[in-house]
């Protein structure tokens, strides 16, 4: 419709609705049809809301809208239009744009609507119009259920609608500028809602059992009435509140009074007796200025010490993305009347209402029948009504359906969750961390509440507190909450508001638990086995958290690469005076158990058939395995061992002479005995002489202990539960130590975050700056870590502060300034560096080299900042002999004999190779071959044979002919190897014909996009084959027609990598090869082509994805830009066939760095920091190009939540502070990785697996 078109009939339409003469509005005829034209018109609005405007101009609604209401509530059809069409017109500004919009031109339609909307909210402080709003939501209420028609329903829901879009705007600024006290339109339509009785019917529907679905309204146009107020000012009105304000009034004036006259007096001073109209020019010797000669000062000597360099020169303006986030709105002081109002409304809302409507709104947030963001006013209103409860006179049972470990558990999640969209949700974070405030409020009243029940005269009410504490304390996810909000503050998203309240709900944490663990002797408390400090959730939705007193055996966690330890050290044994102690102890159960009397258990198996380990393998292990059982007292299962190591039998034999329990026939009779010789044993018909004997030689036998060997993973074609992403992980029990867990906040965010605080020392409230202080003082005194305060930033802080004429209203700071300054410099006096060490923020192991001597740490007990010791001559030394000695050993490893006869413990592989290649008798570790893990494979057997060849007769017509066979094969083998049987026995000629077959829509059979054959994915399972079918046809549908045809040009973006490879981005032009030819190889193996997200997971590959030229390499190479709001990374389109990815990667390659090692003038194609080296690939899997020159590497998926786990990682951050070690990094080429660098991201789980082993076997 026409802008003037629509003008004219928008001046029609009101026209036609009626005038106003006096006070009388007399309507037309078409009254109410004008009303729902308007309606229509509001529908069909455009994105600036003209509609909006012009009738916010014209003032309909004050002149037309509210004048029907108050005159015509008895036409029911009209009152309801009207109402309909005021809910519409006062709507949030933000309902209406979405957000804030960022463009001038949107940002002014957006203004006008709120000015409008600022309006509306004068006219409604009337009492006539929420007098007729009462009588009729009264009369609504008075109907039964049974009576109550839709259309009463939702005129009742429109209402609370209208109330709440009016109270929702916000104060204008600009007109509301006076002093607390005053009444704001706020105040008078809160007087004119109290006056016409709507906050009784408000009350009525909290606490009514009929009106249960009006509970979120209700809570939400509650939390918009005391959106200025002040729990504290409302609890402490009428009593004594006028002596109260007064004083704090007088404290305020006498502190800037004594500054004015500090001030005063030091002007006096600096002020000659006799004026001289010549003040002087002076020399500043030791000063020097641009030149090489002293300053010049052209000023009275008054002045001199306010000289600067800085003087003169203009402020460097800030960034806006490094501006500190704005400050809330400050509570107002509203009129008397109105906040005696809001403290009668408070308390009565207190006994008859709060329990039982936050009970329902709770149910509503976990049954998910609330909108998105509903909680936050759940959290408001608990940190507001039982902040009011605490301070007009505690009643516990007035609150007590939010005081408990449900309502801990409950703001905590919601605290977490907070906290870690913030984290990823870059362009709303400033919003998330607004909802973070809100939670952390909730949760510092919750802990004041719980400290308050400590007072209370009853002892019910203590008793109920220590519980509280008991599981708060307990569980570490409370413990750790917030040392990880303190290390991931930003000041440019967390406005200073959200600081103060985070040092002021830490103080009182850290002292409820230093008192809770003062009165107990120990305290034991859960903590992960290996587990990082990240978000552990109970599961189940909102399920309360396990009772401590019985630990929960397990938790879900994120898997996690397993941290590397060096190489194992093998036991000491035990002398023969223990294991004759040990045998005494044990010769009673081992009759019991010969006598029959113990059952022996029957899933002990000590030979697996089919294990590729050689069988003498298996009978070293059976033999360890029967002395660990020993040595654990576990004589059952030793003897059950015992008498099932002299046979072979299935591992469904539940013992020997007993049948398989299996149905399936095919369990042949087998020899006895798989170890005939010797008789390590027993013989086949021993008694328990034979066997006590048998027994108590293992035990004394002087067996090779070495550390247990991990479970054999599968190949990397091996496709078993591929889809598991977590596993369980043990939680256990410890003694719980205050100072070890304060030590966790000796690190740089905590003081940093701290002095930050103090900076606005003058500005804070007394409150604030003793919780901040006391924080200071505790890592200072109680930790004697006095040298992490020595900071410069720290110390002209101190500066200004006992410069300050009111430093005596803050002598807790300048106590503490003088103890710190007098600290340093004692230590400055003994150590020189001192000066320096100001400039750096500290970490507890630069603190105690600080003050112990810098050579400290390398001493011995302190060797946490390099792992790896160093090689001294005597080893280098002794390493070179044992080099020449066993160099030219045929058949053996050379690494692993000098490991064995190397007299230094400890040292692993990767060391010994490194320093090889630094003493120059190697040229690189890949003169070092490690042995293949799986090379002694176990021979297939004439039974195995037959039954592959019938299983591939049975299913060779079938869509998956390989997964089925998998699924019914005995012997458990990897795909590889039941491919090259296939083979090698001629039932198949080529490896396609093993293929899984697909269906395609839209294609042919047997095309994809673009009519190249499907090469199908190697996975077993068929529901997620029709899973990955439906989400390839969605993705392919989405990718459009120039993505499937459109290929990169060959040496494309060549003189552009080069170019930007001499601009310092190898690195990210190195990550961006290593994904090409990554997902080359995974489309390779897999047959299936998806698009693949390029997540950057280090801050150089995020700056390189900003740069406008490194943007534009992407384009030559054929990659795709984010395509909607919803994506957030570039994307390999899945039309890129591998072989254009590994051109695209080569045409990047020819720039890149020569590896370390590599001939030079050699290109040679850099290798992903997860693949293997050469000498390590694997064996061909299907779906491989046979024809390719370059090895197919391990297949691995960009993990996006890989960032987002690290950065919630709150041990990962620790500086050394905490026991826990960082993650380890994902093994490179072994030439140029230390085992003390940097962790990299990880890879598909079947390259962390193997990666294990690898280093397993190499430790």
């Amino acid at each position: 419709m026409d802008w003037y078109m629509m003008n004219c009939e928008l001046l029609a339409t009101c026209s036609a609705l009626g005038y106003l003469e006096g006070d009388v509005y007399h309507r037309e005829p078409d009254c109410l049809e004008s009303v729902k034209d308007l309606i229509r018109y509001l529908r069909h609005e455009d994105e600036t809301r003209d509609v909006r405007q012009q009738l916010g101009a014209a003032q309909i609604l004050q002149n037309d809208l509210l004048p029907i209401l108050v005159q015509y509530p008895q036409d029911k059809v009209l009152f309801d239009a009207v109402v309909r069409l005021m809910v519409n017109l006062t709507q949030p500004a933000l309902l209406c744009f979405g957000k804030v919009p960022p463009d001038a031109t949107s940002r002014h339609h957006f203004l006008q609507v709120l000015s409008y909307l600022q309006a509306y909210k004068e006219a409604f402080a009337s009492e006539k119009v929420f007098g007729v709003l009462s009588e009729k939501l009264y009369d609504l209420l008075q109907l039964d259920w049974e009576q109550r028609q839709e259309e009463d329903t939702l005129l009742i829901e429109r209402i609370l609608l209208l109330v709440r879009n009016v109270l929702h705007v916000p104060p204008d600024p600009t007109e509301e500028q006076g002093v607390d006290g005053d009444a704001s339109v706020h105040d008078r339509v809160l007087w004119a809602l109290h006056i016409s009785g709507m906050d009784d019917l408000l009350k009525f529907l909290a606490s009514a059992q009929g009106e249960q679905q009006w509970a979120l309204h209700v809570l939400e146009i509650i939390s918009l009435m005391f959106r200025d107020q002040s729990p504290e000012e409302l609890a402490a009105l009428g009593q004594g509140q006028t002596a109260a304000e007064h004083g704090e009034d007088t404290q305020e004036l006498e502190t800037l009074r004594q500054r004015e006259l500090a001030e005063r007096r030091a002007r006096a001073l600096q002020r000659p007796s006799r004026h001289s109209r010549f003040g002087g020019s002076y020399v500043l010797q030791g000063l020097k200025a641009i030149g090489d000669r002293d300053v010049v000062f052209h000023k009275g000597l008054h002045n001199l010490k306010s000289y600067s360099h800085d003087l003169g020169k203009e402020m460097r303006r800030v960034p806006r993305r490094r501006q500190a986030a704005p400050e809330a709105e400050p509570p107002r002081r509203s009129a008397r009347n109105v906040r005696l109002f809001l403290r009668h409304f408070c308390q009565d809302f207190l006994e008859g209402c709060y329990n039982r409507l936050m009970l329902l709104v709770k149910d509503q947030l976990v049954r998910e029948k609330a909108q998105q963001h509903d909680e936050t006013y759940y959290l408001w209103a608990t940190a507001f009504f039982m902040a009011f409860n605490r301070r007009r006179g505690f009643r516990p049972e007035l609150v007590s359906e939010t005081v408990g470990v449900r309502a801990f558990h409950f703001i905590e999640q919601n605290l977490t969750t907070y906290y870690e969209m913030a984290l990823m949700d870059k362009k709303e974070a400033v919003t998330w961390a607004r909802r973070m405030h809100l939670a952390l409020k909730a949760y510092q009243e919750l802990l004041r509440t719980v400290q308050e029940m400590d007072r209370s005269p009853e002892q019910a009410v203590r008793d109920s507190s220590q519980v509280i504490k008991s599981n708060i304390f307990y569980l570490m996810e409370y413990r750790e909450l917030f040392l990880a909000l303190f290390r991931k503050f930003d000041e440019t998203k967390q406005p200073r508001s959200f600081l103060r309240d985070l040092v002021e709900t830490a103080h009182l944490f850290l002292r409820m638990l230093e008192h809770f663990c003062r009165g107990r002797t120990s305290l034991v408390v859960q903590v992960g086995c290996g587990c990082p400090a990240s978000r552990v959730s109970w599961g189940g939705g909102q399920a309360a958290p396990p009772d401590p007193v019985l630990a929960p055996q397990s938790k879900r966690v994120q898997r996690r690469k397993k941290p590397r330890t060096p190489a194992a050290v093998a036991p000491q044994p035990p002398s023969a005076v223990e294991l004759e102690e040990l045998w005494a102890g044990l010769d009673p159960q081992i009759q019991a158990c010969l006598q029959g009397q113990v059952p022996l258990p029957e899933d002990m198996v000590p030979f697996d058939a089919a294990s590729e380990t050689p069988v003498e393998e298996q009978r070293t292990e059976a033999l360890l395995r029967i002395q660990g059982c020993l040595r654990d007292a576990q004589v059952p299962q030793a003897l059950r061992l015992l008498r099932s190591a002299r046979y072979r039998r299935c591992n469904s034999h539940p013992a020997p002479g007993q049948g398989c329990r299996d149905t399936v026939p095919a369990c042949p009779p087998l020899p006895r005995d798989v170890w005939p010789e010797g008789d390590v044993f027993g013989p086949p018909d021993a008694g328990p002489p034979e066997e006590t004997r048998l027994l108590r030689e293992i035990l004394f036998a002087p067996l090779p202990w070495h550390a247990p060997p991990e479970a054999e993973e599968p190949e990397e074609e091996e496709d078993e539960e591929e889809e598991e992403e977590e596993e369980t992980m043990q939680v256990s029990e410890k003694e719980f130590n205050f100072l070890d867990y304060l030590k966790r906040f000796a690190c740089p965010p905590v003081v940093r975050a701290l002095v930050l605080l103090l900076r606005g020392y003058a500005r804070n409230s007394p409150r604030t700056n003793h919780c901040a202080a006391r924080l200071l003082h505790r890592l200072a005194r109680d930790l004697h870590m006095e040298a992490l305060l020595f900071q410069l930033s720290l110390f002209a802080l101190f500066h200004r502060l006992l410069n300050d004429p009111a430093a005596g209203a803050h002598q807790e700071l300048v106590a503490l300034a003088k103890f710190v300054l007098g600290k340093f410099f004692a230590l400055a006096a003994t150590n020189k560096k001192a000066f320096v060490e100001l400039l750096f923020w500290k970490s507890p192991a630069a603190v105690r080299e600080m003050t112990e001597g810098y050579s400290s740490l390398r001493e011995g007990e302190g060797a946490g900042r390099s792992r790896v010791p160093p090689w001294t001559p005597q080893e280098e030394q002794e390493l070179r002999e044992l080099y020449w000695k066993y160099k030219e050993v045929e058949g053996e490893d050379i690494i692993a004999a000098i490991l064995a006869h190397l007299p230094a413990p400890g040292r692993t592989r990767r060391q010994v190779v490194k320093q090889l290649v630094r003493l120059g008798l190697a040229s690189s570790a890949k003169d070092f071959p490690r042995e293949r893990k799986g090379t002694h494979l176990v021979l297939w057997t004439q039974e195995q044979e037959e039954e592959l060849t019938r299983l591939f007769e049975e299913f060779q017509g079938s869509e998956d002919v390989l997964g089925n066979i998998m699924k019914h094969l005995t012997a458990r083998r990897s795909r590889a190897r039941v491919v090259e049987k296939l083979l090698g026995l001629g039932l198949v000629s080529e490896r396609k014909e093993l293929y899984k077959k697909r269906r395609r829509k839209g294609h042919g059979p047997g095309l994809g996009a673009a009519g190249a054959p499907v090469v199908p994915a190697q996975d077993s399972s068929a529901e997620d084959r029709d899973s990955e079918e439906e989400e390839e046809e969605e993705d392919e549908a989405e990718e459009g027609p120039m993505e499937g045809h459109w290929a990169p040009e060959e040496g494309a973006g060549q003189g552009l990598a080069h170019s930007l490879h001499q601009e310092g981005l190898a690195g990210p032009l190195q990550w961006l090869e290593n994904c090409l030819r990554r997902t080359a190889g995974d489309r390779e193996e897999d047959g299936v082509s998806h698009p693949v997200p390029l997540v950057p997971l280090s801050e150089e590959n995020e700056d390189a994805m900003e740069d406008r030229r490194f943007r534009a390499l992407l384009r030559r190479l054929g990659l795709r830009p984010p395509a909607n709001e919803q994506e957030s990374f570039w994307r390999i389109p899945a039309a890129l066939t591998p072989q254009q990815l590994r051109r695209a990667a080569a045409s990047i390659a020819h720039y890149s760095p020569d590896p370390p090692g590599s001939p030079k003038g050699l290109l040679e194609p850099p290798r992903c920091p997860q693949d293997p080296t050469p000498a390590e690939q694997p064996p061909a899997g299907l779906g491989s190009d046979s024809e390719s020159e370059e090895p197919v590497p391990v297949p691995s998926l960009v993990q996006p939540g890989t960032k987002r786990r690290r950065e919630l990682n709150s041990e990962d951050e620790d500086d050394g502070s905490s026991g826990a070690e960082p993650a380890p990094a994902a093994p490179r080429a072994e030439e140029d990785e230390d085992e003390d660098e940097d962790p990299e991201p990880l890879g598909r789980r079947k390259r962390i697996r193997r990666i294990e082993e690898e280093e397993e076997e190499e430790d």
